[in-house]
């Protein structure tokens, strides 16, 4: 077996995070120590202002620590100039939002395929490639329609086939079914789940504990510390923990 088939995809080893400076400093993460090994799933819980977009933040490559370390693949992101921290981005993770994010006048297909041809993709390539995704979503039918032609569900999944497509290994969605139905949104979760269950690091920011239970493990922010990892069911007992949000 491959060493970095072992490895830890994401290491966060003493991880803080202060905005501001003086009096108006603010601590949004403390002494944060996370992995997430290929084919794991982890969902992340929290109080509003806990310290979750932080997190997801630095997990990937968008903002650096204070202190600490945070490793993608191998990879200290500690002295990365941009165009490094720019490559890991591309070519290490893949990132879901609650918006979808898809461009407007590009068919899904194109969607998908747009990350890779921004790495340097032939366009050829980068469309077999994102077809390739969109089946593994359930979405090869619909690899023509644009964004406005599809429903909520179909919209998130293409956008989780762009996030998947290429040689990425950590996928980190942040509220991924915040703007769907229930319906919808357990079907997200489980393309996510299937992802994980392929080999992918996953890392999903959620408020919703039905949706947590879907991960190998859950983990807690409050105050910018984390305060356990547990089955989901001890959700609602952790959170409702004493303590003041960030």
């Amino acid at each position: 077996m491959r060493e970095d088939a072992l490895s830890p995809v994401l290491e966060l080893r003493g991880v803080g995070r202060i905005h501001g400076t003086g009096a108006r400093a603010v601590t949004a993460l403390e002494a944060v120590d996370l992995t997430v090994a290929p084919g794991e799933f982890v969902a992340v819980m929290g109080p509003s202002g806990s310290g979750k977009s932080t997190l997801l933040n630095l997990a990937g490559a968008l903002d650096s620590p204070t202190s600490g370390r945070v490793i993608i693949a191998g990879r200290d992101l500690a002295g990365l100039d941009r165009a490094a921290l720019a490559e890991v981005r591309r070519r290490a993770i893949g990132f879901v939002f609650q918006d979808f994010n898809l461009l407007p006048s590009l068919t899904a297909a194109e969607n998908v395929a747009f990350p890779l041809e921004l790495d340097g993709w032939p366009t050829r390539r980068a469309l077999a490639a994102a077809l390739t995704a969109l089946e593994q979503v359930g979405l090869s039918d619909l690899a023509d329609r644009l964004p406005d032609d599809m429903s909520g569900g179909q919209a998130q999944r293409a956008a989780i086939a762009r996030a998947i497509v290429g040689p990425r290994r950590l996928l980190l969605a942040d509220e991924p079914t915040g703007a769907l139905d229930s319906a919808t949104g357990t079907a997200v979760i489980g393309v996510l789940r299937e992802r994980a269950d392929d080999g992918v690091a996953v890392l999903m920011v959620t408020h919703e504990p039905r949706f947590a239970a879907w991960a190998d493990r859950t983990v807690f922010l409050r105050d910018g510390r984390l305060v356990g990892a547990s089955d989901p069911a001890d959700v609602d007992e952790l959170l409702s923990a004493p303590g003041e949000g960030r």
